[in-house]
This record gives structure tokens, C-alpha cells and sequence, in this order.
């Protein structure tokens, strides 16, 4: 059950949010308190926060809905999800400069998935 609703709520977040990014790149730059300052790097923020996104969002609605994707969706999550919460952690702890409540929350977020996802593919 837990393993299911994890990916659920995976599914829907990444799907949003990438869809929201794709079709406004600015929006995450604004978050992040990045600067957009040619088309590579429009373009760049719409296939990463966008796509890519979007795409890993599609998988984790496609591991919830189909058993064979069950395991290898919750193993993505704990993988990539925690690699970029302990990325973020280690950046945040080595930066020079203060972060705001954008980086907490993703962290929080992050650290949260990766945790329940590993905690549903051991009862799996």
C-alpha cells in the first residue's frame, strides 16, 4: 500500500510540476533564483525541469498502474530522488551562501520520497 501511494503522489507531483515547467521555464529559474539569459539556457530549463520531469512522472504513474514497473519505479525513486536530495544536502552545507525556503522544501520533499520508497520496497 505504501509503495503505491508513494508513487502516486510521485506521478502526480513530477507530472505538474514538469508540465507547469515546460510550458514556463522561467518558473523554476525564479524559484532557484536563476537567470535565463539565452535560448540554450530557456531551453535547457524547459527539457530539465520540464521533460525530464514530466517524463519520470509518467514512469512512477506507470509503475503504480502496472506490477512489472512496481519495483523498478519505487528503485528510481529511491535512487534518483535521493541522489538529488543528498546533492542538495551537500550543496547547501558547502555553499557560501544562505539558501531559502525553495531549497527546505525540495529537500524535505526529496528526502521524504526517497525514504518512503525505500521503506515500501523493503515490504515489497
Amino acid at each position: 500500500m505504501l509503495g503505491k501511494v508513494i508513487l502516486w503522489v510521485s506521478a502526480f507531483v513530477f507530472s505538474a510540476y514538469g508540465l507547469a515547467c515546460l510550458f514556463n521555464p522561467q518558473l523554476p529559474a525564479d524559484y532557484a533564483g536563476l537567470a535565463i539569459t539565452n535560448g540554450d539556457a530557456y531551453a535547457e530549463m524547459g527539457a530539465m525541469y520540464g521533460g525530464l520531469q514530466f517524463g519520470f512522472g509518467i514512469f512512477c504513474l506507470v509503475g503504480a498502474l502496472r506490477r512489472d514497473f512496481f519495483r523498478p519505479a519505487l528503485s528510481a525513486l529511491l535512487i534518483m530522488i535521493g541522489g538529488l536530495a543528498l546533492a542538495r544536502l551537500y550543496s547547501t552545507a558547502t555553499g557560501a551562501d544562505p539558501v531559502a525556503t525553495y531549497t527546505y522544501g525540495a529537500l524535505a520533499f526529496e528526502t521524504a520520497t526517497a525514504v518512503l520508497a525505500g521503506l515500501a520496497l523493503r515490504k515489497s
